[in-house]
């Protein structure tokens, strides 16, 4: 007796491919998906899974088929769309390196305790940043007034990214992932506009100085 095949495996670079025959009943299906992964268990294990194709399951009948493989066969199910979705998270944390030209967002006002503003590019305060408040920015900070509270340029990752302003008393400054404290002891009123930057691993601060 001739027997209708139901299930069917399509491999790409990607992964694995199901297909289900749409005439076929779901018991047969999930009959023929266990007998076929049995026959060749060493081949399939550990294989990705992309997509299920073919005939419309239930979302019960799916969850099932995924556990099947998952804990039976020890086959991976990552479907196409959760592929795409990790692939713009990755491109989410790319560094930002957009510093000398990209984008630039304009703040004209004080930045107040407990507000905190993120921009994914450059930043510029047109007023203070005072204690308490946090300005995070992919790209350069740029105080027009006093910065008083913490800032951290170059959040995605870029070390090339600086913090500048006008008088720079800050809580914390941050550039990239490194960390740079004001003295806790000796507060010095800067005497003129500083910058921030990294430099050897640090973050140091130094007199803006615009015919170096």
């Amino acid at each position: 007796m001739y027997e209708e095949k139901c299930v069917a495996f399509k491999g790409s670079k990607e992964g694995i491919s199901i297909y289900f025959n749409r005439d076929c009943e779901y018991v047969k299906l999930r009959e023929q998906l266990i007998m076929k992964l049995e026959g060749a268990k060493r081949f399939f294990n550990g294989a990705k899974v992309i997509s299920i194709q073919g005939k419309l399951l239930t979302e019960e009948e799916k969850d099932e088929i995924k556990e099947i493989i998952h804990s039976r066969f020890g086959m991976i199910m990552v479907e196409k769309d959760e592929e795409i979705k990790k692939k713009e998270m990755q491109a989410s944390k790319r560094i930002f390196k957009g510093i000398e030209e990209g984008d630039t967002k304009f703040i004209r006002a004080t930045i107040r305790s407990g507000q905190r503003i993120k921009f994914k590019g450059n930043m510029v305060i047109i007023g203070d940043i005072n204690p308490g408040a946090e300005v995070v920015a992919e790209g350069n900070i740029l105080v027009m007034g006093a910065l008083r509270g913490l800032a951290h340029a170059g959040s995605s990752g870029n070390e090339k990214a600086f913090v500048a302003a006008f008088s720079l008393q800050p809580t914390q400054l941050r550039i990239a992932d490194v960390i740079g404290r004001s003295p806790d002891n000796e507060p010095i009123k800067p005497m003129g506009p500083e910058l921030a930057l990294i430099k050897k691993g640090a973050v140091v601060i130094e007199p803006y100085l615009p015919n170096k």
